[in-house]
Parts: structure tokens; C-alpha cells; sequence
């Protein structure tokens, strides 16, 4: 495994990960996170002779702060990020909150994305749809609506959303993910606190443009971003596909992303 520190062409860092040869999978994280690779799937990559890269958002896991970035800011730092390391095109996969940014990726570089996968991703804070039905809760990333000031002020939530597959996930195959997210917030709550406002916010494109193939996996039991968010992606994207796992949860449905990378592989 390889890190880099990137300087972007505003002068910012960006700190990515590299492992593996093949066919390059970008790999966007969820909230908080570091960016840093996971064995879970490192492991899932290396047997497909798949290259992952990843890295972290703007005040995550050392890439320099960016306040007020939006979602499809991430467009073009992935984008100098695969120039750095000589990349021509990669497939991006997204968990959680790294979904949209996913689909950021897919959306304003379609000449060099060949797919993606969103796991558990959320779709954008519009009219019309009930962003926070089913949600343990929506507080902090409802002041994200209200920009980042408002969005500063509210501390962080102990609402427990996570299910027992969700800890049993966590305890086990996906233990790396917790000790990550923890090294992440030990770094302050400036990298929670932008993605938040960016979810909320206008995304920046229109995920209805995007034209490579689409994979969504959904847990139906998830309670931190319920399956709907998934359904309205699923109706609004023309190329994209739903697998609604329904006996798992925002954590648990991880455990998809071999079978996932699978599908991404059947790719032209």
C-alpha cells in the first residue's frame, strides 16, 4: 500500500492510498472517516486483481480543509488525484455519504468513469422528497440545510441508529471501519461538519445526467440513511440498477461489496 500527498492546482493537499494493479477503483468514504484503505476491502480488491485508490475529503485524514466544498467539488479533486498517480479512467464506489460523491464522479467526468456502486448512499435534499422519513434521526444534518454556521452549532448526536447486525458487522469483518471512524474524529468535527452541509445543500450536478451504469445497494433495515434514499435515486437515474438487501442495515450491508465488485466487473 501506497500513500501520496497530492497538491491540488489551488495548493491544498490531498492525502490518497494506492494498492494493487488492474483496472483502478476509487473508493469514497463515509462519515467521519480518514480515507485510508480498508482491509475489508483491500481483501475484496486484491482477489479481483482490482487497483484501489482512496482518500480523504477535505479536513479528513490529512488533506487540507476546505470550507463551504460541495459535493461535486469532489469531481475534480478526484480527478487530479488519478492524474498524480497515472490513472485514465476508474470505477468509483461510495459508501454512505460516500455515495454522492460517487455519483459526483460519474456525473462531470463521464469520459473517465466506467461504473459506479453506491452502498448505502444518500440521494440529494430536494422538494418533493421525504429525506428524513425513516431516520433515527435528521438533526445535524438538517441544520446543514441552514449552512455551515448553523450547522457548527449543534453538537454532535449520541442517537444510537445501528442495529444488532450493525455491531455484530462492526465487531467483526468490519472492525477496521469503526477504529477508523474514531481516528477520524479524534482530528476535530470539521470534516463531519462540511459533509454534512454538502449533503444538505445543493449538490452541485444533476445525478439524472449521468449515463455509465449505476449499481445501488440498500440494507432495508437502515435507519442512518433509510432505503428510500435509494429508491429516489433509482427513479431519477437512467442507468442505474437497485439491490434492496432486506434483513440489513447501514453497516451490515457491507458485507455486499465483494458480490458488488462482482457486478463491476461485468462491465464493458
Amino acid at each position: 500500500m501506497l500513500e501520496h500527498e497530492i497538491v491540488l492546482r489551488d495548493g491544498a493537499v490531498l492525502r490518497g492510498h494506492d494498492d494493487g494493479e488492474g483496472p483502478a477503483v476509487v473508493w469514497h468514504h463515509g462519515s467521519p472517516q480518514t480515507g485510508a484503505l480498508l482491509e475489508p476491502v483491500l481483501e475484496a480488491t486484491r482477489a479481483r486483481g482490482l487497483r484501489l485508490v482512496s482518500y480523504g475529503r477535505p479536513s479528513y485524514g490529512g488533506s487540507t480543509p476546505r470550507p463551504g466544498r460541495d459535493v461535486a467539488s469532489a469531481a475534480s479533486d478526484v480527478a487530479q488525484l488519478l492524474d498524480a498517480l497515472g490513472i485514465a479512467s476508474a470505477a468509483h464506489m461510495g459508501a454512505s455519504g460516500g455515495g454522492p460523491h460517487a455519483l459526483a464522479c460519474a456525473a462531470l467526468l463521464p469520459d473517465r468513469t466506467t461504473g459506479v456502486i453506491s452502498v448505502a448512499g444518500l440521494a440529494p435534499f430536494v422538494d418533493g422528497f421525504d429525506w428524513a422519513a425513516g431516520m433515527a434521526s435528521d438533526t445535524t444534518l438538517r441544520a446543514g440545510s441552514r449552512g455551515r454556521e448553523a450547522r457548527a452549532a449543534v453538537p454532535e448526536e449520541r442517537v444510537d441508529a445501528f442495529l444488532p447486525v450493525d455491531w455484530a458487522a462492526l465487531e467483526g469483518p468490519w472492525a477496521a471501519l469503526g477504529r477508523d471512524a474514531g481516528r477520524a474524529m479524534q482530528d476535530g468535527p470539521d470534516g463531519i461538519i462540511d459533509d454534512d452541509v454538502a449533503y444538505a445543500s445543493p449538490w452541485g450536478f444533476d445525478p439524472s445526467t449521468i449515463t455509465v451504469p449505476v449499481l445501488l445497494v440498500h440494507g432495508g433495515l437502515d435507519r442512518v440513511v433509510p432505503a428510500s434514499h435509494s429508491q429516489w435515486l433509482l427513479a431519477h437515474l437512467p442507468t442505474a440498477e437497485l439491490w434492496l438487501r432486506p434483513r440489513e442495515s447501514h453497516v451490515s450491508v457491507l458485507s455486499s461489496v465483494p458480490l458488488a465488485l462482482d457486478w463491476l466487473r461485468t462491465l464493458p
